[in-house]
């Protein structure tokens, strides 16, 4: 669905004439790279469609913050995969895997500047108010990627400690970029909010969603590895929701598959979703994933147009929460 929408088509279109400099090769080859692997341009698109949510259907003006967010999403991921560790992205090597840490960190850093200056093409009158916006997203991804950073050393995280991380690392940016599509399109401070709230809300879904097919996601479509977050103990939703409603039996099952170094990648996996089940977690998880969905719809039926001008958004809501990968 996503790379054949119209604004998928687009943005692709732009980033493969995107010309960079074929020397130092080390720097610009990742960049080619990551931007090859496409992924779902979910981000982007919402660009536009927050743009054409107010009325406005210019592509040429919305394009460069599209591909701003989209250019700014990639520089997170290739420094997000050094910092987890990530063998896999989109199915591929990661950056840092098929080059070095170095290499990955420097051409994450050169993507960021690319991200701002495509924003620098963006209608003069509107690039403070895109900046303001795009600054605070920036600046609260890497607060959630601190964030996340710092619960793998805490004993414990407690379940609205890890919403507000996703929050910070994963939605601001979806909701940022609705944001950015209707300050473009002239709308008030009051339904930019609103449009942004929805995004927020929905990105948290997103979110909750992406560590439940960690799990539970087919191989073949997911483009990641699944069962990482367990083999690496990443504190997820999941694993938080566990370690909060573990009895004595279960509490010794997860501390044995936590700090068990003889058990196998397998069978560590196999023994945790069995333990998820055993207390409903995965349940529990898929309730809450319900919950800020419905908070986001919410959002979108409070903004000041027709029901006929939120059908896009509606189907991109439904699309994303059941995907498969």
């Amino acid at each position: 669905m996503f790379e054949q929408h119209p604004y998928g088509k687009l943005i692709s279109a732009y980033i493969d004439q995107a010309e960079f400099p074929d020397r130092p090769s080390d720097l610009y080859d990742p960049i080619r790279y990551i931007l090859s692997l496409s992924g779902k341009r979910i981000r982007p698109m919402l660009v536009f469609m927050g743009a054409k949510l107010f009325g406005k259907e210019d592509t040429a003006e919305v394009l460069p913050a599209s591909i701003a967010i989209e250019y700014f999403h990639n520089f997170s991921l290739i420094h997000d995969d050094i910092m987890d560790k990530a063998p896999l992205r989109r199915g591929k090597d990661t950056v840092h895997q098929k080059w070095n840490d170095n290499v990955a960190i420097l051409s994450g850093d050169a993507l960021l500047v690319k991200a701002y200056q495509e924003l620098g093409k963006c209608p003069a009158d509107k690039i403070g108010e895109l900046l303001v916006v795009f600054n605070q997203v920036a600046l609260e991804v890497c607060e959630g990627q601190q964030m996340d950073m710092d619960f793998e050393t805490m004993d414990n995280v407690a379940e609205g400690d890890y919403i507000e991380m996703i929050r910070r690392k994963t939605s601001v940016l979806l909701g940022g970029a609705l944001q950015l599509g209707a300050i473009l399109a002239n709308a008030d401070k009051v339904q930019q909010q609103l449009l942004y709230d929805f995004g927020v809300n929905l990105g948290i879904a997103f979110q909750l969603q992406d560590d439940f097919l960690d799990v539970y996601g087919d191989p073949e479509t997911f483009g990641k590895q699944v069962g990482g977050d367990i083999l690496c103990n990443k504190k997820t939703f999941l694993r938080i929701k566990t370690e909060e409603l573990a009895t004595a039996d279960s509490r010794s099952e997860l501390d044995l598959l936590l700090q068990g170094s003889d058990i196998s990648d397998d069978e560590k996996v196999f023994r945790m979703k069995k333990l998820y089940a055993q207390l409903a977690v995965d349940q529990y998880a898929e309730d809450i994933k319900q919950r800020y969905t419905e908070l986001a719809y919410n959002k979108l039926d409070e903004i000041a147009v027709s029901d006929a001008q939120k059908t896009e958004l509606r189907i991109l809501a439904d699309t994303l929460m059941h995907r498969k990968r």
